[in-house]
């Protein structure tokens, strides 16, 4: 039922958005919500998860000579997939969150329907401002972890296995094409979407009290990370599959 009231509100986005109906104020502030405001643990993660990464295939590769492809290995999978993934996945649990227990509070202390009294569509005034901020600071903030992850590994690779950083950066070069830096963006952007919809609509759904404004929030997040993982599968099978022939 709520994931047919998340298509549902996804078509009246869109609807409003081309009809030209939005408050641009609340747009910024749900920006610095969804950018500066989430810069740490994004950051912090894909310095980690580079880092991590970068141990691990190294060891790998290094059995086999393959030194040269480390970076390349690094840029196939953290830069096309873990970069895009954990970012969303961080402001999912951050960001959707905030939106599902905001909008939730809103909708069991009657705000929601004040609104209408007041003749606010709260599309316009709740909903498409936090659509509107998320697609745009997501792939922003996706780039920033996918720079802060190539440190980590570049780090890892020097400190550890004694990769000089000139070898490890131009094999991510080599493998990392510049129609994948648009796909990356790509991915922010429907991920971006996608958090704000599912915590929008898990919020104006809500019914109840204080408790099931909690059980929204979590429940937003959850559904939120299924749909990421199964969006990027099916983004991943378009985008990257090649033909068998």
């Amino acid at each position: 039922m709520r994931c047919f009231a998340a298509v549902l509100l996804f078509g009246q986005v869109w609807l409003h958005l081309l009809q030209g109906k939005t408050c641009y104020r609340k747009i910024l502030q749900h920006m610095v919500t969804a950018g500066p405001g989430s810069i740490s643990p994004v950051l912090l993660v894909s310095c980690f998860a580079g880092m991590i990464f970068t141990i691990q295939i190294t060891r790998e590769l290094l059995r086999f000579g393959a030194v040269d492809a480390v970076g390349g290995a690094f840029a196939l999978a953290f830069c096309r997939e873990l970069a895009p993934i954990l970012t969303a996945s961080i402001m999912a649990g951050q960001v959707g969150s905030a939106f599902a227990a905001e909008i939730g509070a809103m909708q069991v202390t009657e705000q929601i329907d004040a609104l209408y009294m007041l003749k606010t569509d709260p599309i316009d005034y709740l909903v498409l401002p936090r659509v509107i901020a998320c697609s745009l600071m997501v792939p922003l903030m996706t780039i920033l972890a996918l720079v802060t992850g190539i440190i980590g590994g570049v780090f890892a690779a020097s400190q550890f296995y004694k990769i000089i950083p000139e070898t490890f950066l131009e094999s991510v070069r080599n493998f990392l094409e510049p129609s994948d830096l648009f796909i990356i963006l790509l991915k922010g952007f429907i991920f971006g979407v996608l958090v704000a919809i599912i915590g929008c609509s898990w919020g104006l759904t809500t019914k109840g009290g204080a408790k099931e404004v909690g059980e929204s929030a979590t429940k937003a997040v959850v559904t939120s990370w299924v749909s990421i993982f199964i969006m990027d599968f099916f983004l991943s099978l378009l985008l990257f599959e090649q033909p068998a022939f």
